[in-house]
């Protein structure tokens, strides 16, 4: 599955590293392990010395660039980080969806795991029209979007407001067997730091839930 980013996008400083994983076995649990070693790694963590880490920075810098206040919507992976400051532990989902929590966390990068079966095309990063609909994870009624918001939208609909809020639509359920999988960059992110990030996913989903990857990551 090929993903473009706008030119627009790009200017926003806007990239991606993605890959593909078929067959997969989704499942609950088999991750424990691997997360109980991210949530001692940094229990501990002083919280606010994180705004200090330079991924952070960047991304905060770009939630600034595109009207979003990171003090009060954090970027995902310091979401992540806080949370296990907070209360210990990252949440429980499915094995599918903790994998890219546990690659979030450790390394700063929101990651998006989606659904191939529901997408429509191939995808696209491009800034919104104004109108479109958005079925945000946990919502019961669309949000209509405004328009110049980044989004990765496929021939039909919204599937992610980029980088931190994805769709309901093409989200990962217990019965998911092929996947997408977004490492979401920004401009001072460099991009071997987002393209580890998708292959650790990659390396948790073929270790523990198997499946075949379909080619090695991609920038775009």
């Amino acid at each position: 599955m090929n993903i473009t980013v706008s030119q627009d996008c790009k200017n926003l400083g806007i990239f991606i590293a993605h890959t593909e994983i078929l067959g997969v076995t989704n499942s609950k649990g088999k991750l424990d392990e691997e997360m109980r070693k991210v949530e001692e790694m940094y229990s501990q963590e002083d919280p606010e010395k994180l705004k200090l880490n330079p991924v952070v920075r960047a991304y905060r810098d770009f939630y600034w660039k595109i009207g979003i206040d990171p003090t009060k919507v954090r970027p995902a992976g310091e979401a992540l980080r806080r949370r296990i400051n907070r209360n210990g532990k990252l949440p429980r989902i499915n094995d599918i969806v903790d994998s890219g929590n546990i690659a979030s966390s450790s390394t700063l990068v929101p990651i998006g795991i989606y659904d191939m079966s529901k997408i429509i095309g191939e995808p696209s990063i491009v800034l919104s029209k104004g109108g479109e609909e958005f079925y945000a994870i946990g919502k019961d009624k669309p949000e209509i979007l405004q328009k110049g918001i980044p989004v990765m939208v496929d021939k039909e609909k919204v599937m992610h407001i980029y980088p931190h809020r994805d769709s309901k639509i093409t989200s990962v359920t217990d019965s998911t067997k092929d996947i997408l999988i977004v490492g979401a960059g920004v401009l001072g992110v460099p991009q071997e730091i987002v393209g580890n990030a998708v292959s650790m996913v990659v390396e948790l989903v073929l270790n523990y839930l198997g499946g075949k990857q379909t080619h090695q990551v991609i920038f775009s």
